[in-house]
């Protein structure tokens, strides 16, 4: 969808998603908001203006993924600006979710640090979940495998345990209180719509050595369980806000 800034709807919540990439978008989060009557704006970070940004008007923020680091604010300055509205909307104690890159950005606004792992994660694998995810929407991934694609990743911030891991990442996912829920992984990435994240980063793939083949094939034998367990986690997590509607 194009760009828009949020200003809200007097009869429709809305999502509000910071966008990295164009590709790299809501994906069955979308469909899966508006069949519930919800209202989405992009917007699309370094192109619009963070300025303008009311917060107060938007019910979900997304902070989506995108191939930049989380501390690279010496090449993307904008990032000072959305790193400001991230760390007010954990403040504010109103739903956050971060995905990849934002899961990153979340941990950095709760002074967690992001590095390099020193090896890529790409690839559809199931996750361990640890002890602390059983009473937690992240419990509804269960088995599945979600799809990975990070070189980085965050340190936990500060009383926050790892609800997930992977042999390569133990920090895949966390928890700021209830309103905030941060995914290292993906779970939100339309199946049908892998060719696009193919063609995007062909030359990270090609660096790794993984043929986009293999992310179809795998991508194909997913696609029903992980849209599935979207539903599972999104739907627990909005009953426990009280967003489900």
């Amino acid at each position: 969808m194009a760009s828009s800034t949020a200003t809200g709807s007097p009869t429709m919540p809305t999502a509000l998603a910071l966008r990295h990439l164009a590709f790299e978008d809501l994906g069955l989060i979308d469909p899966w908001l508006r069949a519930r009557g919800w209202d989405i704006c992009t917007l699309d970070l370094g192109v619009d203006e963070t300025a303008r940004v009311d917060l107060a008007r938007v019910d979900l923020l997304v902070v989506l993924g995108g191939p930049i680091g989380a501390e690279d604010d010496a090449l993307y300055p904008w990032l000072a600006d959305e790193l400001r509205l991230v760390r007010e909307r954990l403040a504010s104690g109103r739903p956050i979710l971060g995905i990849c890159l934002g899961a990153q950005l979340m941990a950095r606004a709760l002074g967690a640090a992001v590095r390099p792992m020193g090896v890529k994660e790409i690839g559809y694998a199931p996750l361990t979940l640890m002890p602390a995810a059983k009473d937690t929407p992240i419990a509804r991934i269960g088995r599945q495998s979600v799809l990975h694609w990070h070189g980085d990743q965050f340190a936990l911030p500060a009383g926050m345990p790892s609800l997930a891991a992977t042999p390569t990442c133990p920090h895949q996912a966390y928890m700021a209180g209830p309103h905030a829920m941060a995914w290292q992984f993906h779970l939100e990435v339309d199946a049908a719509r892998l060719e696009q994240w193919l063609i995007g980063h062909a030359g990270e793939l090609a660096q790794a050595g993984i043929a986009p083949q293999t992310l179809r094939e795998q991508a194909r034998t997913q696609r029903e369980g992980l849209a599935l367990t979207l539903d599972g986690v999104m739907s627990d997590w909005f009953a426990r806000l009280g967003l489900d509607r």
